[in-house]
């Protein structure tokens, strides 16, 4: 997926229905989470913090031009890309040296990717809105995970001339692989986890403006936004709803972590929301490898606990108690996936 970081490009499924007159063209209905990029100072120092720190499993990916991905990949699709530099002058393009120059080197996120099973009419709409996006790009033909040069491009994307965000945004599609029996097996293996996870619930967005972020997303199709409020960060914003997920934008509520990060990393993608089947068994884990207690709280999505992995991984993880509904979901997204 080297190309996905070209861009800078967490993935959103859009429906498009007709607008009331003079209304924005609502984009979340069907809209669901797709995927971060985290860098990692290195990529096995991040891979070893996700599977023995926090109890995930990490699948993995390629490495051209020195620049490798790792991938955990969630039951109903969503996931993380793990990053890492892994020789010296990597070939970079011109994302990746962009995300590198914020985070100077050092671990996080800046870049999340919502999914579109309507691409090119997503594009055509935010252009006609002003947003500037990008041309469409598409794997390469040739690309070693997909299904051949006579098959459709593993995935599409585009991202924008100028991001209309704090943090970068890209939207992407993936085509259809058939399923044989050796990659239906590859895909249930990698959605296991023993945490207990099983979709990535929410993007923390980070500026000193929420409120700015907030219009801008509206401006995107996505209404109805209501007050949020993380008293463990010492942040507030607003909650927007993307299908039955959640998008929060932030910005610090006096000092605390939010504050901390904004002062020194600037707007960033500050944490995710990951839902779990056990809450409990995921707590331990974590208590486990991070050799701490933690506390467990009442989050927006549930009862919570907040690992602490920014020193490690520049990106909060926050772990939640998926309700009974959601679980199925994912198992029938399991058994359907490609």
């Amino acid at each position: 997926m080297r190309s996905v970081v070209l861009l800078s490009a967490l993935i959103l499924i859009f429906g498009l229905s007709q607008p009331a007159a003079g209304a924005p063209e609502p984009l979340d209905g069907t809209s669901s989470l797709d995927h971060v990029l985290l860098w990692g100072h290195d990529i096995d120092r991040t891979t070893a913090i996700l599977t023995v720190k926090l109890g995930f499993q990490v699948r993995p990916g390629r490495n051209p031009g020195g620049v490798a991905n790792r991938y955990v990949r969630m039951s109903d699709l969503s996931y993380l890309e793990l990053l890492g530099i892994t020789r010296p002058n990597p070939e970079m393009d011109p994302g990746m040296l962009a995300d590198q120059a914020m985070l100077h080197g050092g671990p996080g996120a800046r870049t999340v990717g919502l999914r579109s099973s309507a691409l090119d009419q997503v594009r055509t709409l935010l252009q006609q809105r002003g947003l500037n996006p990008t041309a469409v790009f598409s794997a390469s033909p040739t690309d070693p995970d997909g299904a051949g040069p006579s098959k459709p491009p593993r995935w599409r994307l585009f991202a924008f001339e100028r991001q209309p965000l704090s943090s970068n945004l890209f939207f992407i599609d993936y085509a259809h692989v058939d399923a044989t029996p050796a990659r239906l097996a590859d895909e249930q293996i990698a959605r296991e986890h023993p945490n207990s996870a099983r979709e990535v619930s929410a993007f923390w967005l980070l500026s000193a403006d929420a409120d700015a972020d907030r219009k801008q997303f509206e401006r995107m199709g996505f209404a109805g936004a209501t007050p949020a409020h993380i008293s463990q960060i010492s942040a507030r914003g607003y909650s927007i709803p993307a299908g039955q997920k959640r998008i929060f934008v932030l910005q610090p509520d006096g000092p605390g972590i939010a504050a901390d990060a904004l002062r020194k990393g600037g707007p960033q993608v500050l944490g995710i929301s990951m839902g779990v089947v056990d809450l409990d068994r995921a707590k331990r884990l974590v208590e486990r490898g991070y050799d701490k207690e933690l506390a467990g709280y009442s989050g927006s999505l549930g009862p919570s606990f907040l690992a602490p992995t920014q020193d490690d991984l520049g990106l909060l993880i926050e772990f939640h108690a998926l309700p009974k509904g959601a679980v199925e979901n994912a198992r029938v997204a399991t058994s359907s996936s490609n």
